[in-house]
């Protein structure tokens, strides 16, 4: 005769150690994994491929904004400007272009959109430069990919993948700040961040998602493009609004507006 106990208790045994297994395994498969291992691969190139007498790296930095927080990856701080750093730890295929507000990531047949990493640094530079008081030219946006991932449209040299950003920032050789400007840059930036801490973090997740959700209202869920409320300019309909692709005529994607 069977044991039912034995069995019953072999079973929570089993499931004691599968719990664990799978939270490790959902925490590698996620996003917030995913970019610590992106920036962990840029940190790591800074430390080894940059002069730390002449390069200053901060790391996740987060600031106040009017409207919550912005939070920056890297900032690396130099004679030769003051270089942006967004990290993009994905895979498959990447389609995009320099003024789409979404880009698309395809994996075999599957497609998803993200925010086109450059209007997200864009916001954290003008931050920046409101705090610092900085002129727009003093600063660089670089984009950094890590993972399996490729282009498949053309991308501009500040979008580049893993060693290339390091390329990217020797290629700046002109000195447009001096040593004293570096260093109180580089105080004032700590002196201005948030304190990094758990709670931090998910406040600022929470605000992007937020942002997130909102703007995806207004994309075109065909091409990526903004919507934006048109007119109908004859027929029945004349003069009722509805949204429609700011891609059209390349794009016909229309919806009603509320």
């Amino acid at each position: 005769m069977i044991d039912t106990s034995l069995i019953i208790t072999a079973f929570l045994k089993v499931f004691i150690y599968l719990i664990p297994l799978l939270a490790l395994i959902a925490l590698l498969k996620s996003p917030f994994f995913k970019g610590l291992i992106g920036e962990f691969f840029v940190n790591v190139l800074a430390k080894f491929c940059l002069d730390k007498s002449k390069y200053h790296l901060l790391k996740n930095v987060t600031l106040p904004t009017e409207d919550g927080t912005t939070q920056i990856d890297h900032i690396i701080v130099s004679r030769f400007g003051i270089f942006v750093v967004e990290t993009k730890n994905l895979k498959g295929w990447i389609f995009g272009s320099e003024k789409q507000p979404m880009w698309t990531q395809k994996i075999y047949r599957h497609s998803s959109k993200f925010q086109n990493p450059l209007r997200q640094n864009y916001k954290h530079i003008k931050t920046l430069e409101s705090a610092l008081e900085i002129e727009a030219e003093k600063f660089f946006s670089l984009i950094v990919f890590v993972g399996d991932s490729t282009f498949k449209t053309p991308m501009p040299d500040n979008i580049t993948y893993g060693y290339g950003y390091i390329r990217f920032i020797k290629s700046k050789t002109d000195h447009v700040l001096d040593d004293d400007q570096v260093q109180k840059i580089v105080e004032k930036i700590q002196q201005g961040r948030l304190q990094p801490s758990i709670k931090t973090h998910i406040d600022h997740a929470r605000h992007v998602k937020a942002i997130v959700e909102n703007k995806k209202k207004n994309i075109c869920p065909r091409c990526g493009s903004e919507i934006v409320i048109r007119v109908v300019k004859k027929g029945e309909d004349k003069g009722k609004e509805f949204w429609g692709c700011s891609n059209f005529p390349k794009c016909r994607y229309t919806r009603e507006a509320a």
